[in-house]
């Protein structure tokens, strides 16, 4: 929380004048799109910082689901909206770092077509399978898969997602072979992995914590360097014979292509505020996601450089758009 409050003090004492927001602004309700269906962590995170942003900014903040193609649509409709403030994008990995290097002839660059506002939040993810899977650890459940190949599945929130990635690269690194069962968030798959629909499920914390804890499911791993906070007794997949395994979700806000510098920088004020607000950061920790606000370059900077990490992943993995 220090850490938060010293960074939003930092970036709104360093704050330019806005000399080109309009007047008034806002003076109407803002959209804030989020590329997955209702329920899962996007539009989780998304509403809790709406509702504080309504407060904040005096107008409503509307979320507005665009599910579908691992939110690459939502990205499309992002970038080419009107350059006026009023329409906002919580993203994510996928759309602002992956589809260059998976998806053919895709409508939209998002090094040139998005304007970087500000990281939103940072989290690992948790491997979860239904309990019905005969496997206590992801030793055994690597062992199983091997012993199985092709047989047992893997759920994501969509191709080119934080999880299919994840779910990749652990293929790659245990040498197993898993099916591939792309959603449309993590609402949609919840429902299907607890009912033994698909065995296993790279979920967020934040949609599979309340079955973890039920025993609904089964927590195998997480994907970060360092164990979650959220989950501190889960051991990363790194410590359990993968050293190096990183595969974090992270979403970040951006605005449509052509937004003035000036706008942007008033949204990186007005997101910040709301991502270290003593009443926001605590209700995030507790659906595991945990803020991470910056400036507009540092987040520029941290989409090229996880562009080119997961480029490799994709080429070296031979991984299409399915």
């Amino acid at each position: 929380m220090k850490r938060l409050l010293c960074l939003a003090a930092a970036i709104l004492a360093g704050a330019q004048a806005f000399a080109q927001v309009p007047a008034g602004w806002p003076s109407k309700p803002v959209t804030l799109i989020v590329g997955f269906a209702a329920g899962g962590a996007t539009d989780t995170a998304a509403r809790i910082i709406a509702k504080k942003l309504s407060e904040n900014l005096g107008v409503s903040v509307v979320v507005d689901n665009k599910a579908g193609a691992g939110g690459n649509i939502a990205a499309q409709a992002t970038a080419i909206a009107a350059p006026d403030g009023y329409t906002i994008h919580l993203s994510s990995v996928g759309p602002l770092s992956v589809a260059p290097h998976l998806v053919k002839n895709l409508p939209y660059d998002p090094q040139k077509d998005l304007t970087p506002i500000t990281m939103g939040v940072i989290f690992s993810n948790v491997l979860v399978v239904h309990p019905g899977v005969p496997a206590k650890d992801l030793k055994e459940f690597v062992a199983l898969v091997k012993a199985n190949p092709g047989k047992y599945e893997y759920g994501s929130t969509g191709v080119g997602g934080a999880a299919h990635l994840a779910g990749e690269l652990f293929k790659q690194r245990a040498g197993v072979e898993l099916v591939h069962v792309p959603y449309k968030g993590g609402g949609p798959a919840m429902p299907d992995i607890l009912s033994g629909r698909i065995a296993s499920y790279w979920a967020t914390p934040s949609t599979a914590l309340q079955h973890i804890q039920a025993g609904k499911l089964r927590t195998l791993a997480t994907t970060g360097l360092k164990r979650s906070p959220t989950l501190p007794d889960v051991p990363t997949v790194a410590e359990q014979g993968y050293p190096g395994f990183e595969a974090v979700n992270w979403y970040a806000f951006v605005g449509p292509a052509k937004m003035s510098p000036e706008l942007a920088e008033r949204w990186n004020k007005e997101l910040v505020k709301v991502l270290t607000d003593p009443t926001v950061v605590p209700e995030m920790l507790k659906h595991g996601l945990e803020p991470h606000p910056g400036t507009r370059e540092e987040l520029a900077r941290y989409m090229r450089d996880e562009s080119e990490k997961w480029a490799r992943v994709i080429r070296e993995g031979k991984i299409t758009a399915e």
